[in-house]
């Protein structure tokens, strides 16, 4: 057996979430030892019982308890990745300086690994380093099969800057979607509590509870139509929670098309009329982000173009690009008089 041990934590290390930083103190426990060791209090901030999610702030002292000695879990390497690949992920850099760099996330590529997933951005970070004395951290995540603008912080001092700024939803995020049918009114808040849940195959979901689960609210305007079929969504999630913007829509009657996770068989559209057919892929992009520069305070904001896939689909559905900025700023405008204190 392993002693119990104190730990104090370290100012790189402030801001982080404790079960993330458990993570790495006690890498030979898997998820679930790490969350019974919390629930049991066996883990200990400052002498006290602390939840998964709380924020750990430097010179803070956290209880370690005793382990069984095991093996312990290979450290993450880097993905080998060729020399095509890395230049490939380079040329997806939206916006980059000392502090801050923002990449055009496509479609398909996991943010973090997962089970069975081993090919995963977090893995080939090191090709982001530039010159740089370490490589980028995560500090936002987005969908696998969401493409769009996420950003990643070059320094400690970035990371916990940003992570506070998430925290806070002080980061205005933008999104495109298509969605099965039009919404009505058309444009809206969706207030609407998230709660996880077990789905078919054991499957984990995210759905929403009017009554209980964490606050969720995203407000939406329609920016085109294609007859009753399809509607293209302009969407302002003022909370960032997992699969938000999916759930929402799903709840509103109007799933994101190709999401057959929350949106079933009305997530598909039928292959008539003749040429409008059933996406292969998730039809949402994180078209824009704006946030408070870690270095001035100054607004940083970074648009990702839309991907070819959904490109296709807005020429099937004769929706014209040019209409979003202007339906960005008045859903804006609308956001900003909707949230105002009064």
């Amino acid at each position: 057996m392993s002693g119990v041990r104190t730990v104090e934590v370290s100012e790189a290390e402030a801001g982080q979430r404790l079960d993330r930083w458990l993570k790495q103190q006690l890498p030979q426990v898997g998820y679930g030892g790490l969350q019974k060791l919390l629930r049991t209090g066996q883990v200990r901030v400052e002498g006290r019982r602390a939840k998964p999610d709380t924020r750990l702030e430097a010179g803070q002292s956290v209880r370690l308890p005793p382990l069984a000695q095991e093996a312990p879990a290979p450290r993450r390497v880097p993905l080998e990745i060729s020399a095509e690949e890395a230049e490939a992920l380079r040329d997806r850099v939206l916006y980059r300086d000392e502090m801050l760099l923002a990449i055009d996330k496509p479609a398909g590529l996991a943010v973090q690994g997962g089970s069975g997933q081993r090919r995963h951005l977090d893995a080939m970070l090191e090709a982001l380093r530039f010159e740089a004395a370490e490589p980028p951290k995560l500090v936002h995540r987005l969908d696998k099969d969401t493409s769009g603008v996420l950003l990643l912080a070059r320094s400690a001092g970035a990371a916990r800057a940003l992570s506070k700024v998430f925290r806070d939803n002080l980061a205005q995020k933008t999104y495109w979607a298509a969605v099965a049918g039009v919404p009505n009114p058309t444009r809206g808040k969706i207030d609407q509590a998230l709660t996880k849940a077990k789905g078919a195959q054991g499957r984990e979901l995210v759905g929403a509870d009017p009554e209980d689960g964490p606050p969720a609210v995203t407000f939406y305007q329609v920016a085109a139509r294609c007859r009753a079929l399809a509607s293209w969504l302009v969407l302002r999630p003022i909370t960032g929670r997992t699969h938000q913007i999916r759930v929402h829509c799903a709840a509103l009657g109007h799933p994101i098309l190709g999401d057959g996770k929350y949106g079933g068989r009305p997530a598909f559209l039928p292959k008539r009329p003749k040429g409008v057919a059933a996406p292969a892929q998730l039809q949402l992009h994180a078209r824009e982000i704006a946030v408070p520069h870690p270095d001035d305070g100054t607004t940083l904001r970074v648009t990702a173009p839309l991907p070819d896939h959904m490109t296709a689909m807005w020429q099937t559905l004769t929706f014209d690009e040019r209409v979003g900025e202007r339906c960005e700023r008045a859903l804006a405008d609308w956001v900003a008089e909707m949230t105002l204190p009064r």
